[in-house]
């Protein structure tokens, strides 16, 4: 009998198992964490390099599979080359049998990356040994991310990674959500503190909740490589001397890690890697080159204050000296100069002269500016009473610290507070959008004051690009016209006109620092707003210069590649930091924030949108902001203005696996082909020719029985079924579905079948 004729026996025969597991009775659902498939889904990356015929390991870190074509996410210290990770291939190492260490499987190229948040997309593209894959023949295990803004204090997480450099199987690490870390470059949930034990390698690796959805990135950046400090391990005779000593290449490994990068800083991300549309910008670099660093230019820190609460522009409220007993809030402000986003900084703070890792932050990298004013907080987590002390580190080195005592009543001293800028209007009012004006002769700042008695000594500082422009005289008292309590208004001024640039405000009290913030002045003036970014369109062309020529268009056909988009801008200081939003169909797919190094006024700043197979459908859109201030947008439609359903969702659905046992010995069956036909195919319709372009995915049993399908199953879809083993019957079914009724959450459908012996 062909095997042909006896799936068409056993199909009126068994119609059948499947649909008796998945539609008749009750289902074995995966709850919690999905230990086998986190396990598949992370990898050990190792960043290397040839020497002579030897790859040589320059850097190591964890992994995390996040899509089934071999997409993986991890941290963009241990991908990207630069002077730590010295390397220029990537290879994947995958967990093949559990509790043993990861096996070398492939190549990866980096896809996506962003240094300052040190996240990157890497995706799998050739074998080990360098021969090309099609990746849409892979069919790798893969997690789903999940909603990190929902991680709460005292959660429960579970950190999964290599916990050494290649020679140890993956640990599973337990801890609790000790708190967050705020920073402007995420607000308040910039970082999740964590108090599970993490080694260093992995860095990059995954944490998840309690439903099995990755919700953070261990992230902690290596020091400089120096075998006499011991951050760095030798394990290769790089050399070829015959020894593996300080001679050889060190790998660079970081100390404890506490810090989770949260999984939704990974979307923007993620959807580029998934549209596979990639930005560059021919005529302009939006980054600025590093210099070497030298005494005159080392990167510090400097001027620590404490503010109980940051404002919409990320500026300090207040500059206050004691916290009351029961505060839950505190940022530390700081200064900042020559950092690059190869920097690695670190927060020490101790409590009564012990450590506190609560407060505390690991060593990662810097993701912030070149130069201004920044911050390190903590809310809603409540600061026990006690002396408080926060030490700053650059690159392993300390720097300034500051002490705060934490307890007693509301400090009664003379205080200011909330500096706001803009331009005066006739009735004396400030207005504008608070902390970016336009350029002219003069700016103002309102601020509040309180407890401010007549005759107190105060005075305002305003400094350009961090030299001192104006002051008010030595000998400043306040005036009892003032009163003790209200808000007070004051301005700098410029007979031939005030520079566009970075701007700051000092207000003193009785000689101590009260409040400060920094503003920006760019672009001319709109009424009482700046006009920065104009005319922003969007073209297409057969080469850059076509482009600056060509017809703006706002309705492209599908399919189209490259897009330009350009816009003119003017009066914009250098070192002023702007940022740069893509997004379609309202999903953010890029958004890059860099200081502006280009002359102060120009026309047709270009970007350029490509993709191998032509931008997919949708409506995208351009947002320009100088910090957190939109000041352009535009949009063009591609195709039909939408994309393809479920573009962004291949993570999403229901997985099913299970085991395969003989149902006389009730032992599992290796070697089982377990096959998922489309919604639009029956089992008749792919036993006529076996035509594979009909498979919705396949699977293949173990060694004890075990078999998984890859790609999620969509609810409400109409599958079939065939399972194919040497010496068995077949099993096959049509109209296999998953509804709500019999399995209302996503979490991986478990199910055991038999296959009955010839």
């Amino acid at each position: 009998m062909t095997l042909t004729s006896k799936l068409r026996l056993c199909s009126g025969a068994i119609i059948t198992l499947f649909a008796l597991l998945l539609i008749g009775s009750p289902i074995q659902a995966q709850t919690g964490l999905d230990v086998e498939r986190v396990q598949r889904a992370t990898v050990l990356v190792m960043q290397t390099r040839i020497v002579g015929n030897t790859p040589i390991i320059t850097c190591v870190g964890s992994g995390t599979i996040v899509s089934r074509d071999g997409l993986i996410l991890t941290n963009a210290h241990n991908t990207l080359p630069g002077a730590n990770c010295p390397g220029d291939t990537l290879i994947i190492s995958l967990n093949i049998r559990p509790g043993e260490p990861p096996v070398a499987r492939y190549q990866a190229d980096v896809v996506q990356a962003d240094p300052g948040l040190d996240l990157a997309l890497i995706r799998i593209t050739r074998q080990v040994d360098g021969r090309l894959i099609d990746r849409t023949a892979l069919a790798l295990p893969f997690v789903e991310l999940g909603d990190s803004e929902s991680v709460n204090l005292d959660d429960t997480i579970t950190v999964v990674g290599y916990p050494g450099i290649g020679n140890d199987p993956i640990v599973f690490e337990r801890g609790t959500v000790s708190g967050f870390a705020a920073e402007p470059s995420g607000g308040d949930k910039s970082w999740i503190k964590t108090s599970a034990s993490i080694a260093a390698t992995m860095s990059g690796g995954g944490a998840y909740n309690q439903n099995g959805l990755l919700i953070g990135i261990p992230t902690t950046a290596p020091l400089t490589p120096n075998p006499t400090t011991g951050n760095c391990i030798s394990v290769q005779d790089s050399n070829a001397d015959g020894l593996i000593n300080t001679n050889d290449v060190c790998i660079p490994s970081g100390g404890f890690i506490n810090l989770l990068r949260p999984s939704a800083f990974v979307q923007p991300l993620l959807q580029a890697a998934r549209l596979d549309i990639t930005i560059s910008f021919p005529l302009q670099s939006v980054a600025t080159t590093s210099a070497p660093v030298t005494a005159a230019n080392r990167p510090r820190f400097r001027y620590l204050g404490f503010s109980p609460s940051v404002n919409a522009a990320g500026m300090p409220t207040t500059i206050i000296r004691s916290l009351p007993t029961g505060s839950d809030s505190l940022y530390l402000f700081f200064d900042y100069e020559n950092m690059t986003p190869e920097t690695v900084y670190e927060l020490r703070v101790n409590t009564n002269g012990i450590p506190n890792p609560n407060f505390s932050v690991s060593p990662v990298r810097w993701s912030g500016g070149q130069r201004g004013l920044w911050y390190v907080g903590s809310s809603g987590q409540p600061f026990p009473n006690g002396t408080y002390e926060f030490t700053l580190f650059i690159d392993g080195i300390a720097g300034d610290s500051a002490r705060l005592v934490v307890g007693g009543g509301p400090d009664e001293g003379p205080a200011f507070s909330d500096i706001v800028f803009g331009l005066l209007d006739s009735s004396g009012n400030v207005t504008g959008t608070g902390y970016v004006l336009p350029t002219g002769t003069t700016a103002s700042a309102r601020f509040l004051y309180r407890n401010m008695n007549a005759g107190t000594p105060w005075a305002a500082i305003w400094y350009y690009e961090g030299q001192e422009v104006q002051r008010t005289d030595d000998g400043t008292v306040w005036a009892e016209s003032d009163g003790a309590n209200g808000t007070k208004t004051i301005s700098v001024q410029s007979v031939t006109g005030l520079l566009p640039g970075s701007y700051r405000l000092e207000l003193y009290v009785e000689g101590r620092l009260a409040a400060v913030s920094d503003f920006t002045l760019a672009g001319g003036q709109d009424g009482s707003f700046a006009r920065i970014f104009s005319d922003t369109h969007f073209t297409t062309a057969s080469s850059i210069q076509e482009a600056l020529s060509a017809a703006p268009i706002t309705s492209f056909s599908a399919g189209t590649s490259p897009i330009f988009a350009m816009f003119d801008w003017q009066l914009i200081g250098s070192g002023t930091l702007w940022r740069i939003d893509w997004s379609v169909d309202n999903q953010v797919f890029f958004s890059q924030t860099q200081p502006w190094s280009g002359a102060p006024t120009g026309s047709n700043f270009l970007m350029q949108l490509a993709s191998p197979s032509g931008l997919p459908d949708g409506t995208y859109r351009l947002d320009l902001f100088i910090g957190q201030i939109q000041f352009d947008t535009a949009q063009f439609r591609v195709g039909i203005g939408q994309l393809p359903i479920d573009r962004f969702s291949s993570a999403e659905g229901i997985i099913l696996r299970g085991r395969v046992i003989n149902s006389v010995s009730r032992e599992g069956v290796p070697g089982v082909s377990v096959l998922l036909i489309s919604e639009d195919y029956s089992v008749s319709d792919f036993t006529q020719d076996w035509n594979q372009n009909q498979l919705f995915a396949t699977a293949t049993t173990d060694r004890n029985g075990r078999f998984e399908i890859n790609l999620p199953l969509q609810r409400d879809v109409q599958y079939s079924v065939v399972l194919l083993a040497e010496g068995y019957l077949p099993i096959t079914a049509d109209g296999v579905e998953i509804t709500d009724e019999i399995h209302p959450d996503n979490s991986p459908i478990d199910i055991t079948l038999e296959l009955t012996p010839e």
